[in-house]
């Protein structure tokens, strides 16, 4: 029963959101964004410290937390606006830079993954790969409140996206290499480490963790590793940006070769945040000098 009261507020917010046009949902989202950032102190002073390490000045970096947290707030209204016969409307107005990598990709037949970080809507991306007869596999938080993550599914789903609950077991590996061997593209966020027992790698000028899973992947299935950004193009538009593959390493242990091509992701997914910083939505500690 405790399920209920948070999933009934979840889709009544929904159903709300969902009557309003797009501008308006998008407006609305962004004075939410902002009204977070003039409250939520924890969260507004870590959304600095990283415009910090990105934008290297304390006066600009002040400012744009206060987008990035205005820009995740457009983020969570488009999600609860989002419906299926809507989609066609977002792939109308999302711009694709680097289709070719995911076309040539899927002619080698070995599946692909892409590596995004927290920019922008990365569900608009989904469309774009299917679009180019490449089904999409994800990995989501298994929440505990099962109804809202039934409804996360089913919203994902209509981006064309295919989720699979993380578990913490195997089954979860074995599920995406499934998914590669049929010749599909396996997403993953790639710029923060929740369970902090990743991989160590030089991230914006400072060791921390990242997952290993996107070059886990790859080594063990020979899909290529596509570093992706998915940011927001104006107040109604998207650019999905896809980069070549991350080079597999031909010396090293297993371990060794993870180690590198994560590293090689983490200098590729600064490159696609450093494009649109304020658009970066990680307010969470990513580092260990942000303490817990």
């Amino acid at each position: 029963m405790s399920e209920i009261p948070g999933y009934l507020a979840l889709r009544a917010g929904a159903g709300l959101i969902g009557l309003l046009p797009a501008s308006a949902a998008r407006s609305l989202g962004r004075v939410g964004g902002q009204v977070w950032h003039a409250t939520a102190k924890g969260r507004r002073t870590m959304a600095e410290r990283h415009m910090r390490r990105v934008l290297g000045d304390e006066a600009q970096a002040v400012r744009a937390a206060r987008s990035v947290m205005k820009s995740y707030g457009r983020y969570y209204a488009e999600a609860l606006w989002a419906r299926g016969k809507r989609v066609d409307e977002l792939r109308s107005q999302t711009i694709v830079d680097g289709l070719e990598q995911i076309v040539g990709a899927r002619e080698e037949g070995r599946g692909m993954i892409f590596g995004l970080p927290h920019v922008g809507n990365w569900e608009v991306a989904a469309p774009v790969s299917v679009d180019a007869k490449v089904p999409v596999v994800a990995v989501a938080e298994n929440l505990p409140n099962r109804r809202i993550t039934a409804w996360f599914t089913k919203m994902r789903a209509d981006f064309g996206i295919e989720v699979v609950l993380a578990t913490g077991g195997t089954e979860v590996m074995r599920k995406l290499e499934s998914a590669l061997a049929a010749n599909k593209a396996v997403a993953l966020l790639a710029d923060r480490d929740l369970r902090r027992r990743g991989v160590p790698a030089v991230f914006f000028g400072e060791e921390t963790t990242l997952p290993p899973g996107p070059a886990t992947l790859a080594l063990r299935t020979g899909a290529p590793l596509l570093p992706v950004a998915s940011y927001y193009d104006g107040d109604d538009g998207y650019r999905v940006v896809i980069r070549p593959a991350i080079p597999v390493p031909g010396e090293g242990t297993r371990s060794e070769k993870v180690r590198t091509m994560t590293q090689a992701l983490a200098v590729e997914m600064e490159s696609l945040i450093r494009a649109a910083p304020q658009q970066w939505h990680l307010v969470q500690p990513n580092w260990p000098s942000d303490g817990a």
